[in-house]
């Protein structure tokens, strides 16, 4: 592994900083924007649930970040369940809201249930009204356990349209882990498509981020290592990147910036 300030800068510039808590408010959003900019450079995305796109574009605007920083947005969140017909509902709000990148829950649970198809016909579904857009699809890998199911969803997400695959809600009991990482980068690399990945759900710290860093340049090889291809998605992570490139974590007074 390498150095940890090393991990550090790498990982900073592909982060989705996330707020999804049901009780956020404008001011919360607000800060996370603010937030976005630090002195070792911006996160790739803002993540955060729907109704809050839009103030997300004004908290970037207002903060110089509007052409760097995208907004990201989760659907069929966190469960998985909605009829595909709600789905595209939520999916063409999000867009007309200001969403950049959509984070789609995928149907996990008719997997687990034997349904192949289910999950295949909600990614394309959402693909088809996402031109231009980034889909990322949320497999919830610590639900499916199995490494086989793991690899069968990420193939069929993968079929389907998908332009990244992300590991985890974050609101289950188990989330990111290095296995079915790696299951997941092996599915991208034979597909030999251009689909990146999204690691999320209890990565907090920089040398937890570094092995999936070392896995990515393993089987994928060090130039997925960009926002393009590669994020992690974290509400917490940010403040151990900065205290490991002795950056400290500054206090925010937004009180002057963003009336809410």
């Amino acid at each position: 592994m390498s150095a940890l300030p090393d991990i550090a800068r790498t990982v900073l510039p592909l982060l989705d900083l996330t707020r999804l808590e049901d009780n956020t408010s404008d001011s919360d959003i607000a800060r996370l924007c603010a937030r976005a900019s630090t002195a070792a450079g911006h996160v790739a995305a803002v993540c955060v649930a729907p109704e809050h796109v839009g103030m997300a574009r004004q908290g970037l605007a207002r903060a110089g970040l509007h052409a760097q920083v995208k907004v990201a947005t989760v659907i069929n969140f966190p469960h998985g369940q909605a009829d595909p017909a709600a789905v595209e509902i939520e999916a063409r709000s999000a867009l007309t809201s200001g969403a950049d990148e959509i984070d789609l829950v995928f149907d996990y649970r008719a997997l687990i249930d034997g349904d192949e198809r289910a999950g295949y016909r909600l990614v394309s579904r959402c693909r088809q009204i996402m031109s231009g857009y980034t889909l990322k699809v949320i497999l919830e890998t610590g639900e499916l356990k199995d490494s086989g199911l793991i690899r069968t969803a990420s193939d069929i997400a993968i079929s389907a349209g998908a332009d990244f695959l992300k590991t985890s809600t974050g609101k289950v009991a188990v989330n990111a882990t290095p296995g079915a990482a790696a299951v997941m980068m092996e599915a991208i690399r034979d597909s030999a498509r251009p689909v990146g990945f999204k690691a999320a759900g209890g990565i907090g710290t920089t040398r937890e981020a570094g092995v999936y860093l070392d896995l990515a340049r393993h089987i994928l090889g060090k130039s997925w290592l960009r926002p393009e291809r590669f994020r992690f998605g974290a509400s917490s992570l940010l403040d151990d990147l900065l205290q490991t490139l002795e950056l400290g974590v500054k206090p925010v007074d937004l009180r002057s910036r963003y009336e809410c």
